[in-house]
């Protein structure tokens, strides 16, 4: 079962909780609510979360502040931020949010289709990248384990290496048939960033396989899971 993906929304306005909610409920992922930047910070310390939607005017610490603070933390500062305001100042506000991390600048009031699509595309790369982790974390452990399988027993090599290979194949499918989409969809400059590092990655994994093959090499090679 596919574990869905988090979305944090920071709005000190009931209301406007209440119409992202709306907007953003057909993609079937677990929207959390904040409302103010220090309930955010807090909820970021205990979950992992797929992109922030953040409110730039709240009374205390506004959006660039938390934003600001979000970066600071190694956990957290990886998490793409989509900044919402209500006015708009001109480029130097505008400068101010993507200086602050953000990787969108949306003025009020937005295109609930066009906000939707955006977040989606994070959405989707954020489930990639979990999958990419738990395909690292596997060989690993089959690696470590000296290839049994779950039940204990031992699995032979080529066995092993087929499964793997065949789990690793799924999500190369998965992230190229994202990567075609975002360069049709002509995506925001991180998204297809994002994408980029995801192939990286798995290209990393790919070759770790490849290189356990009969025949290129001994040793194991080593594999890392970080994003």
């Amino acid at each position: 079962m596919v574990q869905k993906a988090k979305i944090l929304l920071v709005d000190d306005r009931p209301e406007n909780l209440l119409a992202l909610e709306a907007i953003l409920s057909a993609l079937d992922q677990t929207l959390v609510r904040a409302s103010s930047g220090e309930e955010a910070l807090k909820a970021l310390l205990t979950d992992d979360f797929a992109v922030i939607l953040l409110d730039v005017q709240m009374p205390g610490m506004d959006g660039f502040e938390t934003a600001a603070h979000i970066k600071r933390r190694e956990r957290t500062r990886d998490i793409p931020i989509i900044f919402l305001t209500a006015i708009n100042h001109g480029p130097h506000h505008t400068f101010r949010g993507y200086a602050a991390g953000a990787v969108d600048y949306i003025s009020k009031p937005f295109d609930p289709w066009v906000l939707r699509a955006k977040v989606s595309v994070f959405v989707e790369l954020y489930m990639k990248n979990c999958q990419l982790r738990e395909q690292a974390a596997l060989l690993r452990l089959q690696l470590e384990g000296g290839g049994k399988s779950a039940a204990g027993e031992a699995k032979e090599p080529a066995g092993l290496l087929a499964e793997l290979s065949a789990r690793l194949a799924a999500v190369e499918e998965q992230a190229e048939a994202l990567s075609k989409q975002l360069d049709d969809d002509s995506a925001d400059a991180a998204a297809v960033a994002t994408a980029a590092h995801l192939e990286r990655k798995l290209t990393g994994l790919r070759r770790a396989l490849d290189a356990l093959e009969p025949g290129t090499g001994s040793g194991a090679p080593s594999v890392s899971s970080q994003n």
